[in-house]
């Protein structure tokens, strides 16, 4: 029985993905369209140059494999209406032609506004933002062609990214270079409001989990998730665990973020979901963690890793 596996995108889920399936002693190939090497202390990773929206050579790549993941994360964030669309095509391709089970790489932005702010497994997704849905049609194309039984596919969605590797992508990673240096730390929107922080290996352990389980395919998962801290409190306490002392935290004045979106195509695309920064933001994991028995990485522990810039 095969156990090879194709990894899409090197960045720190990806990575993490590939090195969990190595350690294990899988046979993993990761591909990006550097061929981007991934180091794994157990045995070697195949790197290979590809890019993930050409169908064909995606699937040349994925044949006989047991399981193909969507690590992909498109750097361009204001094109992703015209990056993700090609992608998502060829990785339906490359499934339903290779048998392999998908697995992908969710993130809440489907769900959209939620009065309470708590996420929960089986909810709809009811994005009314171009991004949410975006990400919730690649969902539901999945979804329908699972039950017409042509693909096998699953999906494992997290809050915002902590962690090794997250850089300048993360709400608490983008800030620390200068807060490590007792720098203020300056924030969007709001720095005060329950906010759920997801650990990157927590993603990528959840993401290994349900593509090796048949039961779990067909559906979306939430990956193990820490009760929520402020972005004022995640910032502190990232801080401190590597023994440096709290740094002012400073919201960016509103008036100045809506002008910057008025001629910046990213501040733009960031003001359109403020709503997940004003309001509390709650990923709810409980149903994820009892079904797949998997927990969240202890909190200093996750703050140590996301401190490491």
């Amino acid at each position: 029985m095969s156990d090879r596996h194709i990894v899409i995108g090197a960045g720190p889920v990806g990575t993490h993905v590939a090195r969990i399936l190595a350690d294990r002693g899988s046979e993993v190939v990761v591909a990006t369209r550097r061929g981007t090497t991934v180091e794994s202390s157990s045995r070697p990773i195949e790197s290979v140059a590809l890019d993930a929206s050409d169908a064909d050579a995606l699937s040349r790549v994925t044949e006989g494999a047991v399981a193909l993941y969507n690590c992909a994360n498109p750097s361009d964030y204001p094109t992703w209406e015209d990056v993700w669309p090609p992608i998502a095509r060829s990785l339906r391709l490359a499934a339903e032609r290779s048998g392999a089970v998908l697995a992908v790489v969710g993130c809440l932005y489907p769900y959209g506004p939620v009065s309470d702010g708590r996420m929960v497994e089986g909810m709809p997704d009811a994005a009314t933002d171009h991004k949410g849905v975006l990400r919730a049609r690649m969902w539901a194309d999945l979804k329908r062609a699972h039950d017409a039984g042509t693909l096998r596919a699953v999906e494992v969605r997290a809050s915002d990214y902590v962690g090794v590797g997250v850089g300048a992508n993360g709400h608490v990673t983008r800030v620390l270079p200068g807060a490590l240096q007792g720098k203020t730390a300056w924030v969007v929107d709001a720095k005060d409001q329950p906010h759920s922080f997801t650990d990157v290996l927590d993603e990528a352990r959840a993401l290994v989990a349900v593509a090796d389980r048949p039961e779990t395919w067909g559906r979306i998962w939430h990956a193990a998730t820490n009760a929520p801290r402020t972005l004022e409190q995640a910032i502190i306490d990232t801080l401190a665990s590597v023994g440096k002392p709290p740094v002012r935290v400073v919201t960016v004045p509103r008036v100045l973020t809506r002008g910057l979106g008025l001629v910046v195509p990213m501040v733009r695309e960031l003001n359109e979901l403020s709503y997940q920064r004003t309001s509390p933001y709650i990923l709810d994991s409980t149903f994820s963690e009892k079904e797949l028995g998997l927990t969240p990485s202890p909190w200093d522990e996750i703050c140590r890793r996301t401190a490491t810039v």
